[in-house]
């Protein structure tokens, strides 16, 4: 396909088209997982790193060579966002709405290292028919927790169900989707797993690439939504927009299951401790100046260091569950408490105005990020004077929430594409309870 002249288009570049042969993926992506483990598998890479402003790459970094595609070679552009190349995606049954399904590799700034310009790679599906004579408005998705390791990426490995199947519905309903990988899970250098700063500006400069590729049928008007660790990249995404991307029209923004915390805000939360609330730990990474993982590691934490750095979340769960691994603190020689010295609290985030709306969606049933905490951070989007409209979903758990709330989501994307005020519930609410029972046979309700 010809590709525009290398013109600018909101800010991203298209460079000459360039086509690599892939090989077929080696399987679909892993389910998600209880985030305290890939919280220390992301440990695992991110200590690699020696000194700022330097890429820790190679294995113990979780890359891999899955293809040509993947692989920038030489000087990259000095601008985030531009479309290094792109190439045609296998097939996936459930995202039958797609007229066009293409990988692409672009261009994104590294907030981690500070190493500049970095290839990374993701997604882009375009509806069936011809475009409206606007274009078609873009939701820029951003996924849930997959892995670390380069062989995670969802473009190389193709989209779980219940991914697949939302992606679908947003393309049903007449929106272009791209969807990040994130930096370090295709390209190289490490995945800083749940870094809003970081995901936040590869799902910007996701959809940079992407209004650049085809800015006769992408309008820019963007719709960012979040699953889980995607929450926290949608609403990282959505507070970078205003200075990293300025040029983009980003209209509000969905989150569901939402990870972002506020440790200024008006809900205080102690430390959870158990094996499924390991979300201060799931912050992600070691600082520079202090020890490796290698060297906090138990002997059962180095196995699951190693499968970490090649495998997807299914086998990082299912090695724990060998090695009966119940707490991360069983993967440690360190204590808990020296290793909250030790980390990057990489979902923190400061209050302030967001600068869209937002929508967020929770699972009462959700026992990963439980209904108490996600209000907390719904508390300090209030009190900071966002417009939220915050809406409980009675038996659906964590991964229930995102088709749960799809109607909703969909609501209020409308409302906000035709410059309608939201009807924020900010002053209405109230401290939920404990997660409740799943309900049985929702869809995706299987966390």
């Amino acid at each position: 396909m010809k590709q525009p002249n290398g013109k600018k288009k909101y800010g991203g570049t298209v460079l000459p088209h360039a086509t690599s042969a892939v090989s077929e993926p080696p399987g679909r992506a892993s389910r998600r997982v209880v985030m305290s483990v890939l919280a220390f598998a992301f440990m695992a890479v991110s200590s690699a790193a020696l000194a700022l402003g330097r890429l820790p790459v190679g294995p113990t970094a979780g890359d891999m060579d899955l293809s040509p595609f993947y692989r920038a070679a030489g000087l990259l552009p000095d601008a985030p966002g531009v479309l290094l190349r792109e190439e045609a995606m296998p097939d996936q049954p459930e995202i039958d709405a797609a007229g066009e399904s293409r990988r692409i590799l672009y261009t994104s700034t590294d907030a981690r290292w500070q190493s500049g310009q970095i290839p990374v790679s993701g997604t882009l599906f375009l509806p069936v028919g011809k475009a409206p004579a606007a274009g078609w408005p873009l939701m820029a998705w951003a996924h849930g927790t997959l892995g670390i390791a380069d062989a995670c990426a969802p473009s190389w490995t193709g989209f779980r169900p219940r991914d697949a199947s939302y992606i679908n519905r947003w393309l049903k309903a007449g929106f272009a989707v791209v969807v990040t990988d994130y930096q370090g899970m295709g390209g190289p250098g490490p995945h800083p797993y749940l870094n809003w700063q970081v995901e936040g500006r590869s799902v910007l400069d996701s959809a940079r690439a992407a209004i650049a590729a085809r800015p006769a049928q992408i309008s820019n008007r963007v719709i960012i939504s979040g699953q889980s660790q995607g929450s926290g990249a949608a609403l990282g995404a959505a507070r970078l927009a205003r200075d990293y991307a300025p040029e983009f029209k980003v209209l509000g923004a969905v989150a569901t299951g939402l990870v972002s915390t506020f440790p200024t805000g008006p809900v205080s939360l102690p430390t959870r401790n158990s094996s499924n609330m390991f979300l201060s730990f799931a912050a992600g990474g070691l600082r520079d100046d202090g020890p490796q993982i290698d060297d906090i590691v138990s002997d059962k934490g180095r196995q699951l260091l190693e499968t970490a750095r090649t495998a997807c979340t299914g086998e990082v769960m299912k090695l724990a569950r060998k090695l009966r691994i119940g707490d991360l603190s069983e993967a440690l020689s360190i204590s808990m408490e020296r290793l909250g010295e030790l980390r990057i609290p990489v979902t923190d985030m400061p209050m302030g105005n967001i600068g869209v709306p937002l929508f967020v969606g929770t699972g009462l049933a959700d026992a990963t990020i439980t209904p108490m905490r996600q209000y907390a951070a719904v508390s300090a989007l209030c009190a900071s004077g966002n417009d939220v409209v915050w809406i409980r979903y009675e038996g659906h758990g964590h991964d229930g929430a995102l088709h749960g709330s799809f109607g909703d989501s969909m609501a209020f994307a409308r409302t906000v594409m035709a410059k309608k005020k939201v009807s924020s519930n900010c002053s209405k609410i109230a401290p939920p309870g404990p997660p409740g029972a799943r309900q049985e046979g929702l869809i995706f309700n299987d966390d």
